[in-house]
C-alpha cells in the first residue's frame, strides 16, 4: 500500500499528462529542429572539410572553438535580457518587450566589436595554443594555415549573426519557435549546398577547401538574416513589440541597470564557461594532433544527438519564464520537475543510440587509424554522460528562468574553472594517464554539479517575478 502511494506521489510529480507533453513539445520540437538541422548540416560540413584531410579538418575546428566562446558570448547577452522578455510576453507589455530588444542590439553590437578585434589581431597565437602537442612542424604549420584562412572569411559572417540571434530569441521568448525554425533550416540547406560547390569546386567554380567552407556559412548566415528579420516585420499584428521598434534605439536608465545586473552574470558565464571549454580541449590537445582531429569528430556527433536536452532546456526558460511572469508559483515549479524528468528521460534513450553509432561515425572521415579510435571512446564517453549533461542542462535553464544569475554563474562557469579545468589541466600534464581517461575523470567530476543543482532547484530560490510593478 506504502509502495503504491509512493508511485502515485511520483507520478504526479515528475511525469505529466497529454496536454502537458503536447505543449512542452510544441515549443521544444521547433527548436529541436532547427538545431537537430542546423548540427546535423553541421556535421556534414565537416566531414566535407574532415575527407580534404587532417589538418584542414583540425584547422577548422580549431577556429570553431574560439568562435564558440563568442557565440555562447552573445546567448548570455540575450538571455539575460531575455529572462524579462519572457516574463515581459507573459504579461503582454509589448513595450517592455521592445525595451528588452533594444538593449540586445546595444549588447551583441558592443560585444562583436571586442570579439572582432581579439580575432583578428590575435588569432594566430589563439590558433597556436593548441598546436603544442606532437606533430611535424610542417603538419602543424599547414594547420595553423588553414585555420588562419578559414577564420578571416568567417569574421565577415558575424555582423549578420548577431542581428539574427537578436531576432531569433526574442521571437523564441514570446513563443513563435517555427519562423526561427524555418530561417534556421533555410540557412542550414544554403550553407550545405554552398558548401559542396566551394569546397570542391563544383559547377565551374575553383576548389577552395576550408575557405569555401567558410564563405558558405557566412553566406548562409546572412539568408538566416534576412528571412527572420523579415518575417517580424511583415508579421506585425503577431508580433506587435515591432510597431516602433526603431524609432528610437534608447532604453531608459533604470531599465539598462535592471538589465544589466541580472544579465552580467549570465554574459560573464556563458563566456568564462565558454571559454572553460576551450581550455578544456587545450589541454586535451597537448597529447597530439590526433586529439585535436578526434575531439572535433567526436564533438560534431555530439552536438547532433544533443539537440534534444538543449531544445528541453531552452523550452524550461520559455515555459518556466512566463508562468513566472504570469504569477502562478506553485505551477511553475511542477511544471519545471515534469519538464526536468522529460529531459532526463529522453537523452537516456538517446544516449543509447549514440553509443551504438559510436565505432561507425569516425569511418566517414579521411584521417589516420588512431584519430578515428580516439574519437570512438570519446563518443562513448559522451554518450554515457549524456543524461547527466541533460538534468545539469535543464537545472540552469530553471535557475535562470526566475533571474537568478548570480547563482548560475557559479553553479556553471564556477564550476567549471574550480573543478574541471584543474582536474584537466593537472591530470593531462603532469601524469600518463591516456587523454581517454583524462577525459572521462573531467566529466566524472560534473557528478558534483549534479548534486549541487538539485538542491538549488529543490529549494525553489529561483521562483520569483521579476517584472511586476514594471
Amino acid at each position: 500500500m506504502e509502495l503504491s502511494r509512493q508511485k502515485t506521489v511520483f507520478f504526479r510529480r515528475f511525469i505529466g499528462d497529454r496536454a502537458f507533453y503536447k505543449m512542452v513539445l510544441a515549443i521544444a520540437v521547433p527548436i529541436m529542429v532547427q538545431n537537430g538541422i542546423t548540427n546535423f548540416v553541421s556535421l556534414l560540413d565537416n566531414i566535407m572539410i574532415g575527407r580534404i584531410g587532417t589538418e584542414q579538418m583540425s584547422g577548422a575546428a580549431i577556429v570553431n572553438q574560439l568562435l564558440f566562446v563568442y557565440n555562447l558570448c552573445l546567448f548570455g547577452a540575450v538571455s539575460g535580457a531575455g529572462i524579462f522578455t519572457a516574463q515581459y510576453f507573459g504579461q503582454k507589455d509589448h513595450e517592455g518587450v521592445r525595451q528588452t530588444f533594444r538593449y540586445k542590439i546595444w549588447m551583441v553590437t558592443v560585444l562583436t566589436g571586442i570579439a572582432a578585434c581579439i580575432l583578428l589581431f590575435a588569432g594566430n597565437p589563439l590558433i597556436s595554443l593548441y598546436l603544442e602537442g606532437d606533430g611535424g612542424a610542417g603538419a602543424i604549420e599547414a594547420t595553423r594555415n588553414y585555420g588562419m584562412q578559414y577564420l578571416y572569411i568567417m569574421l565577415l559572417g558575424l555582423p549578420a549573426f548577431m542581428v539574427s540571434q537578436v531576432y531569433s530569441s526574442t521571437l523564441r521568448e514570446c513563443g513563435e519557435t517555427v519562423t526561427p525554425m524555418k530561417a534556421g533550416i533555410t540557412a542550414v540547406i544554403v550553407n550545405l549546398v554552398f558548401n559542396y560547390i566551394l569546397i570542391y569546386g563544383k559547377f565551374g567554380f575553383p576548389v577552395l577547401g576550408v575557405r569555401g567552407a567558410a564563405a558558405a556559412t557566412v553566406l548562409s548566415r546572412y539568408v538566416e538574416l534576412i528571412i527572420v528579420a523579415g518575417w517580424t516585420h511583415r508579421n506585425k499584428e503577431k508580433n506587435p513589440f515591432v510597431n516602433g521598434l526603431y524609432s528610437t534605439m534608447k532604453v531608459p536608465f533604470r531599465l539598462v541597470k535592471k538589465f544589466f545586473l541580472t544579465g552580467v552574470p549570465l554574459l560573464l558565464n556563458e563566456t568564462l564557461w565558454g571559454a572553460g571549454m576551450a581550455f578544456l580541449t587545450q589541454c586535451y590537445s597537448v597529447r597530439g594532433l590526433n586529439v585535436v582531429a578526434a575531439l572535433n569528430i567526436a564533438n560534431t556527433i555530439n552536438n547532433v544527438f544533443s539537440v534534444g536536452f538543449i531544445a528541453l532546456g531552452e523550452s524550461v526558460a520559455i515555459v518556466v519564464g512566463q508562468i513566472l511572469g504570469s504569477g502562478d508559483m506553485k505551477k511553475a515549479r511542477d511544471t519545471d520537475n515534469k519538464m526536468i524528468a522529460f529531459a532526463v528521460m529522453c537523452c537516456t534513450a538517446v544516449a543509447f543510440v549514440m553509443l551504438l553509432v559510436a565505432p561507425l561515425f569516425p569511418m566517414l572521415y579521411n584521417t589516420n587509424g588512431q584519430a578515428k579510435e580516439l574519437a570512438k571512446h570519446f563518443i562513448m564517453v559522451m554518450a554515457l554522460v549524456m543524461p547527466q549533461n541533460a538534468f545539469l542542462n535543464a537545472a540552469y535553464f530553471t535557475l535562470r528562468s526566475g533571474g537568478k544569475t548570480i547563482i548560475t554563474f557559479i553553479f556553471d562557469c564556477g564550476f567549471v574553472w574550480c573543478v574541471s579545468v584543474p582536474i584537466a589541466y593537472i591530470l593531462s600534464r603532469f601524469t600518463g594517464l591516456p587523454v581517454i581517461a583524462v577525459f572521462a575523470l573531467v566529466q566524472a567530476g560534473d557528478l558534483l554539479k549534479c548534486i549541487l543543482g538539485f538542491i538549488l532547484v529543490k529549494k525553489g530560490m529561483w521562483i520569483q517575478n521579476l517584472v511586476s510593478g514594471g
